[in-house]
């Protein structure tokens, strides 16, 4: 009964992604286990020993595949409220959860798309709002792609950067040399690299040189984080990570060998080594050891359900700026695991796309209200 996966985290012999499809897209099955439920009712009168049994599963299954809508609404009532608090400047154009999106279809993707580079093997895609002339400089969201830093690319849910596009962003989805060819800090560097891009080409680009964002997801969120608390660069006003490793060393001990990534292997590849025989790489790669009173205002958005990256790593980074005085917000979805903002009108695509569009108003027009408020 894949239902189970909106309560327990997928085992590591199991494809991850159907708790995506159980978190995000149950609403759509649910019908289906009721009306069988209907089906099992009428036959009870025909003696069937097994109708009382098959309309408890039923009942069940109906009740977790709509447990992600339960906690939707549920989280939706106070997300305003938490993120006004950490970022009063900002707003969403709608509510944050709303039923009637959850059985209806995307919007068709309306912004330009071009092709660019930094160096003939770093390319990057540029959104920009369709009808916008591209002479007019816009805030840019830098994407930065996860896939365990080995595989993966810029074309990661693009329709999510169509969706930063029509909320009036710019959007560059960077890429970035891969390990273990290219062991950290090669990621870190290509980032940077891209940044710099961005900001000296602005004019032709159509982009404000002042106004960036820094967004990933998993090993993209790692590297948003640490860029973002290590550059000290004022350009960057904010950054948003999903579902993302924090502190590697942490990441190391508490995992096994045989789990989902295999991640104490790939984090020796990565890094190049052990903790203990790597730790200067383990330290400059964890956004934990970098937080500082000047780190740039941050959103977190996490699945307690995660089976790939513990959602302890995005609580404690949390508690972390909290006592450093930063503004930020972590999103928790209890439901939820990697890739949760994957459909746009699911539990998770809802409460994503308002807090992401919360924030962004936010950090558009500068951070010193932030920052004031963050030290309270």
């Amino acid at each position: 009964m894949i239902s189970l996966l909106n309560v327990v985290r997928a085992p590591a012999w199991a494809p991850w992604r159907l708790a995506v499809v159980t978190g995000e897209y149950g609403h759509w099955f649910a019908p289906a286990a009721i009306s069988l439920a209907v089906l099992v009712w009428f036959l009870r009168d025909q003696g069937a020993a097994w109708c009382g049994a098959a309309l408890l599963l039923c009942g069940v299954a109906t009740a977790l595949l709509l447990k992600p809508v339960y906690d939707a609404r549920r989280i939706a009532a106070a997300l305003p409220a938490q993120l006004a608090v950490q970022f009063p400047a900002g707003a969403a154009p709608a509510e944050p959860f709303d039923i009637r999106l959850l059985y209806s279809v995307e919007a068709p993707a309306t912004a330009t798309v071009t092709k660019q580079a930094i160096s003939p093997r770093l390319p990057f895609d540029l959104y920009r709002p369709a009808g916008i002339p591209a002479a007019r400089p816009l805030p840019c969201v830098v994407m930065i792609h996860g896939g365990g830093w080995e595989s993966g690319d810029r074309g990661q849910l693009a329709h999510f950067n169509h969706w930063l596009a029509g909320e009036g962003w710019a959007v560059a989805a960077i890429s970035y040399r891969l390990a273990p060819a290219y062991p950290w800090p090669a990621q870190r560097d290509d980032v940077l690299a891209a940044v710099a891009h961005l900001k000296a080409h602005a004019g032709e680009l159509g982009l404000d040189p002042t106004r960036l964002v820094l967004m990933g997801r998993s090993a993209g969120g790692q590297l948003a984080q640490v860029i973002g608390y290590t550059a000290v660069d004022p350009a960057i006003r904010g950054v948003i990570a999903l579902y993302a490793p924090s502190d590697l060393i942490f990441g190391y001990v508490n995992t096994v060998e045989d789990d989902m990534l295999k991640s104490p292997a790939l984090m020796r590849r990565f890094l190049g080594g052990t903790p203990e025989s790597a730790r200067p790489a383990y330290e400059s790669a964890s956004a934990l050891f970098h937080v500082t009173r000047r780190s740039p205002p941050t959103l977190l958005l996490h699945g307690t359900n995660d089976a790939l990256v513990w959602h302890r790593h995005s609580q404690r980074l949390d508690v972390k700026l909290a006592e450093s005085g930063v503004p930020r917000v972590l999103v928790e979805m209890p439901w939820a695991t990697h890739g949760f903002e994957y459909n746009l009108h699911g539990p998770g695509g809802q409460l994503t796309t308002y807090a992401v569009a919360w924030f962004l108003a936010a950090v558009r027009d500068g951070n010193e209200q932030l920052s004031d408020r963050g030290e309270r």
